[in-house]
């Protein structure tokens, strides 16, 4: 505060009358004064250097632009990517499952030709053999079987 200011609010202040027993005129402390050389002295309003020039914020803003087109270009090339492995595995799925069908029917032809091999070989006219005989490609051997 100037000591311009500091006088000037000092005689604009209406004299207060004491409101408490122990509140005296001589008990008030004494008006502020300027010291030479301290803050007194010196302007109230000085002239501020100019702040320097901001940088332009174009490229921050081409470079979140850019950010954020690169993240939607990245979640939909993964989303296509997804949904395509997805139709591949539904139709891997359904190949399993028309294989797993054809095993199935397979195994069925092959227990049913199992049961009825007995009565088919018979209605051919074979008859079970009593002593069979096997050949030995490794020695070339006639090797004798059990017979029943």
């Amino acid at each position: 505060m100037s000591a311009a200011t500091a006088s000037a609010r000092a005689s604009a202040a209406p004299a207060r009358t004491p409101s408490r027993a122990g509140d005296r005129p001589a008990d008030r402390r004494p008006p502020l004064q300027a010291i030479q050389g301290g803050a007194g002295t010196r302007r109230r309003f000085e002239s501020v250097r100019a702040p320097l020039h901001a940088r332009s914020k174009i490229p921050f803003v081409v470079l979140c632009a850019a950010i954020l087109v690169g993240a939607l270009v990245g979640a939909l090339v993964l989303n296509t990517t997804l949904a395509r492995g997805s139709y591949e595995m539904a139709r891997l799925q359904s190949d399993v499952g028309r294989t797993a069908q054809d095993v199935q029917g397979l195994q069925e032809d092959i227990a049913h030709a199992e049961a009825n091999l007995a009565r088919t070989a018979r209605s051919y006219g074979m008859v079970p053999a009593e002593n069979p005989a096997m050949l030995s490609v490794e020695s070339g051997r006639v090797v004798q079987g059990k017979g029943k």
